[in-house]
C-alpha cells in the first residue's frame, strides 16, 4: 500500500515535470518563432532609409510622401522593439500589427508614386530596393506564418487539461498572434462583370 502511493506520488511529479517541460518548450518554440519575424522586418526597416534616399532625388515634390514613411518607419522599429521584448504580450503584437501594417501603406503609396516618375522606376537602384523589399514581404510572411503556427501550439497546449491547471499555476500567459492588416483587407475583392 505504502509503495502503490509512492508510485502514484512519483507519476504524479514526472507528470508535473513533463507539462511544466512541454510548456516551456512551446514557449520557447514561439518566441524563436518571432526571432525569425524580427530578423525579417528589422531588414525590411534597414531597406527603407536607402529605399527613401534614392527616391527623393526624383521625388522632390513629394516630401510629404518620403516623411510618411520615414514616420511609419520609426513606429514600427518602436513596436519591433516593444513586442522583441515580450512577444507574448498581447498589446505588443497588437501595436506592432498596427505599425506595421501603417508602415506598408506608406510604402505602397511610395512605390505607386514612384511608378509616376518613369526615371526613377527606371533606376537600377531602386529596382533593386523593391526587388529586396518584395523579397523581404515574402520572408515576413513565411516567419508570421510560422510564429502564428507556434503561438497556436502553445495557446491550446495551455489551454488543455490537465495542462491548464500548470499552466495557469506556473504563470504561462496566453501568446498572441501578430495579425498584420484590416479584417476587410483579407476579404476577396468583388468583381463585377455587369
Amino acid at each position: 500500500m505504502f509503495w502503490t502511493l509512492v508510485a502514484i506520488a512519483v507519476a504524479l511529479i514526472a507528470l508535473v515535470i513533463g507539462i511544466y517541460n512541454t510548456l516551456v518548450q512551446r514557449r520557447n518554440r514561439y518566441r524563436n518563432a518571432f526571432a525569425q519575424i524580427d530578423v525579417q522586418f528589422r531588414r525590411r526597416h534597414d531597406l527603407i532609409p536607402n529605399l527613401v534616399e534614392v527616391a527623393q532625388a526624383y521625388l522632390k515634390h513629394e516630401r510629404e510622401t518620403l516623411e510618411a514613411v520615414t514616420a511609419a518607419r520609426g513606429a514600427a522599429i518602436a513596436g519591433l522593439q516593444a513586442a522583441a521584448r515580450n512577444p507574448g504580450d498581447a498589446t505588443a503584437m497588437r501595436d506592432l500589427g498596427a505599425a506595421e501594417q501603417g508602415l506598408s501603406g506608406a510604402l505602397g503609396r511610395l512605390l505607386a508614386l514612384s511608378e509616376t516618375y518613369p526615371d526613377l522606376k527606371a533606376n537600377t537602384t531602386m529596382m533593386q530596393l523593391s526587388e529586396e523589399l518584395t523579397s523581404t514581404e515574402n520572408k515576413v510572411a513565411f516567419a508570421r506564418q510560422a510564429f502564428n503556427d507556434a503561438v497556436m501550439h502553445y495557446n491550446t497546449l495551455r489551454e488543455s487539461f490537465p495542462v491548464n491547471l500548470i499552466a495557469a499555476r506556473y504563470g504561462f500567459l496566453a501568446a498572441e498572434l501578430l495579425e498584420i492588416g484590416e479584417p476587410a483587407a483579407r476579404q476577396a475583392p468583388r468583381i463585377s462583370l455587369g
